[in-house]
């Protein structure tokens, strides 16, 4: 079976790309022994995805890996908040607490439209002269009231209008058939 190294630690996008790339082998950073603190500076979703797996293919390089790296970064964007949350999406409210950064988009947002979408951008990385994007999106809306499993980060509030419930009252295959995430993994997996 073939190996990808997916520069991720995050059960959940773990689960969703073993899920939609089950003729791979997915190694999370944990599985190759990599600990360090990865930087996210960019000034976009791709910079960011960019910058993992660059730091990830430095690693690899110097432990003798040799396999493909994806990376993620993925968020979610109102605009009538000009995009936020945005690259901040797992740190809106200052740290990566979930319930707070729920909290704090449902306050910004009273009385305006709610209209939002998620987004993802997957970097497939060889070396800094052979990488790919592949991007993703689904749409929505931000709901008042927490609806099915509230783990995992804005999901309990983004009510999708393709299947007409949250994401976290979603099943995986449901969630994965819309999502923001399954939508690039499905256009990565056509190129591996």
């Amino acid at each position: 079976m073939n190996k990808l190294i997916l520069a991720s630690n995050n059960k959940h996008k773990i689960k969703e790309f073993n899920e939609v790339l089950s003729d791979y082998e997915i190694l999370s950073l944990n599985d190759i022994g990599f600990f360090d603190d990865i930087v996210e500076d960019g000034e976009s979703f791709a910079d960011n995805a960019l910058i993992k797996c660059r730091a990830v293919y430095d690693y690899c390089q110097k432990n003798n890996y040799n396999y493909d790296i994806i990376s993620d970064d993925s968020g979610l964007c109102c605009e009538v908040l000009n995009g936020e949350p945005g690259i901040y999406s797992a740190r809106y409210a200052g740290n990566h607490n979930d319930q707070a950064n729920r909290d704090k988009l449902r306050n910004k947002l009273k009385d305006k439209d709610r209209t939002a979408y998620f987004v993802c951008f997957i970097c497939l990385y060889k070396n800094d002269n052979d990488y790919k994007f592949f991007e993703g999106r689904s749409y929505g809306k931000i709901i008042d009231e927490e609806k099915g499993s509230t783990e995992f980060g804005y999901d309990s509030i983004f009510y999708s209008t393709e299947i007409n419930k949250t994401f976290g009252e979603a099943s995986s295959l449901e969630k994965n058939s819309v999502s923001h995430r399954g939508r690039a993994i499905l256009k990565l997996k056509e190129v591996l």
